[in-house]
């Protein structure tokens, strides 16, 4: 009987690096199964040593996977550690006893739910485009938005040259100078909202993620963070096909 496993998942559910990482890190020659490089395509054991530039990656055989939501405040950028020694999302997790990182991530001056995992499988699942899982943000734009741009922003805009999909568009709030929309995206581009709303002419104040899939920030406080419940992981699962 086979009990070998693809070298990135060991090195993924070790909770060193996501799956993606891990054959990058394979790719370029960065890896070692008992003191031999490797390729991508390769198998280990549990009884093997893997090394990441000379440090070793040890995988238990039964491993906790934790699940963390965190509601990030504005200031932090989402790394593990940043070569500027600005402040990181990482600083916020006073307890967390294992290693986790984030999935996905939210720009310096965003604010809201991020998650965090050590479950590489979990974290490439939420990431990966062909799952379409729905991320929603309450978003405050100045001065004013008008029908053109409302149906501008549901159809679709062009952002470093390629179409936006269609996106679910609310009107929370509208005052004199500042409107608040709730919206609905179903992709994770490079600051993809912002640059929605740059490209029909409106100003982000305020950029908050409420929701991925049917996780919800709810009342968390910011800068704070609580592991995810058993109901809310079925939930997720569910939604990226993924149930168990």
């Amino acid at each position: 009987m086979d009990n070998k496993i693809r070298i990135q998942k060991m090195i993924a559910d070790s909770g060193y690096c996501s799956r993606r990482k891990a054959e990058a890190l394979i790719s370029g020659g960065r890896v070692k199964l008992n003191g031999h490089p490797v390729k991508l395509g390769d198998k280990c054991s549990f009884k093997d040593i893997i090394t990441v530039d000379g440090e070793r990656i040890s995988m238990p055989r039964r491993k906790k996977f934790i699940y963390i939501m965190l509601n990030k405040p504005r200031g932090y950028v989402t790394t593990v550690s940043d070569e500027m020694d600005r402040r990181c999302v990482m600083d916020l997790l006073d307890g967390v006893d294992e290693r986790v990182y984030p999935v996905g991530r939210l720009d310096r001056n965003s604010e809201g739910l991020l998650l965090f995992t050590n479950d590489g499988e979990f974290a490439n699942d939420i990431m990966h485009p062909s799952r379409h899982i729905s991320k929603t943000y309450r978003v405050t734009v100045r001065p004013d938005i008008n029908e053109e741009q409302l149906v501008t922003l549901q159809n679709g805009v062009e952002i470093d040259g390629k179409m936006t999909l269609p996106a679910n568009v609310v009107v929370k709030e509208k005052e004199q100078g500042r409107v608040v929309l709730l919206i609905t995206i179903k992709e994770g581009r490079n600051r993809q909202i912002r640059k929605m709303c740059e490209a029909v002419g409106l100003e982000v104040a305020r950029l908050r993620r409420i929701s991925i899939g049917p996780i919800k920030l709810g009342m968390l406080k910011p800068g704070t963070w609580r592991e995810l419940s058993a109901e809310e992981l079925r939930a997720i699962r569910t939604a990226i096909g993924k149930v168990r």
